[in-house]
């Protein structure tokens, strides 16, 4: 019943009290009119109270109980910009970033999950991108009832704005996700004002390395890819390659790279600069001659998200592509302003 029919049907029984003269009338004359009137007024009270309550429940299905699992660290980055985090029950170890995300429980690698893992948390939702697995255990969190929404995870511009309006929709804000993405094309418009002015375009070979195996380098269709483009970069194997693939070293000789970009966290398994230019042959690659390492925070290098901007600036810097100004923030953890 809407609030503002309470209150008319409460008085209209006060006034059948006040103005009907039964044996059940409440004595003392007009003190127990008096009585009614007060009691039918507190009802009413309640009643408007107990309303105002109730009826947003209905009218907003999506309410804070809902449980989220993100299986993607892009996808985490955007649930925090977007203001989201308070839902999220566990995440996966690609989700390093904002720093407090790596408090909530973890359901392991987004390629490598466990299906009792995940469950344990009693997710009512799980956000993960088209890469994620193994396939039998998402049918298995399909079978215990659990809607698992996946997300095409594209090293584009238009890739990321599927991806925010896409988790932005999930979660019904969609508004929110509109802003967003305007504040990520804000910072890289300007980013880009200044990069096209760059006469001449250092060469850039990405280095990762994974434990004790074969390094690998990255090719077209890659954020790492995308990322040394916006900075004012050109990737060295984006026409020899796509996806990530092992690096050998006539590949890293022929490529002739003038600048080797790593993330820190492969610097540090590597034991520094002399680690990496022992690696592929890159010693004697130009980058290597002249000790060109530049190493970036995981994250800013492989979450294709909000902080895209940021990183490209950032690497920009590096390279000697950017100009000084200062770039537009355009997500941090914190929530948007409504």
């Amino acid at each position: 019943m809407p609030a503002d029919r309470a209150a008319p049907c409460t008085d209209r029984y006060a006034h059948q009290i006040s103005s009907t003269k039964t044996p059940h009338q409440p004595p003392g004359g007009p003190v127990g009119r008096r009585h009614a009137r007060a009691t039918s007024r507190t009802t009413s009270g309640w009643c408007t109270a107990l309303l105002c309550l109730l009826i947003p429940l209905v009218a907003s299905p999506a309410l804070a109980t809902e449980r989220l699992v993100s299986v993607d660290g892009a996808i985490t980055e955007v649930l925090y910009a977007l203001g989201q985090a308070s839902r999220l029950v566990g995440v996966d170890t690609t989700s390093r970033y904002p720093p407090e995300a790596q408090h909530l429980p973890s359901v392991g690698y987004k390629r490598a999950l466990s299906a009792e893992g995940l469950l344990s948390l009693s997710p009512t939702l799980v956000l993960a991108t088209d890469d994620a697995g193994p396939p039998e255990v998402l049918t298995q969190i399909r079978s215990a009832g659990v809607e698992i929404r996946q997300i095409a995870d594209r090293a584009t511009l238009e890739g990321l704005r599927q991806k925010i309006r896409t988790v932005a929709g999930a979660l019904e804000v969609p508004d929110r996700g509109e802003r967003l993405i305007a504040r990520v094309e804000r910072s890289l418009e300007r980013l880009q004002r200044v990069i096209g002015e760059v006469e001449s375009r250092p060469r850039v070979l990405f280095l990762l390395a994974v434990g004790s195996g074969i390094p690998r380098s990255a090719g077209r269709d890659t954020p790492v890819d995308t990322l040394i483009r916006l900075a004012g970069g050109e990737n060295v194997l984006h026409q020899a390659m796509s996806g990530y693939k092992p690096l050998s070293p006539e590949a890293a000789l022929a490529a002739r790279p003038e600048v080797i970009l790593i993330s820190r966290r492969s610097l540090e398994r590597l034991e520094g600069i002399d680690g990496v230019l022992a690696t592929a042959g890159l010693a004697a690659t130009p980058a290597g001659q002249a000790r060109r390492v530049i190493a970036l925070d995981g994250p800013l290098l492989f979450n294709f998200g909000p902080r895209l901007g940021t990183a490209a600036e950032e690497l920009a810097g590096h390279l000697g592509t950017l100009h000084r100004f200062e770039v537009v923030e355009p997500a941090d953890a914190a929530a948007p302003s409504d």
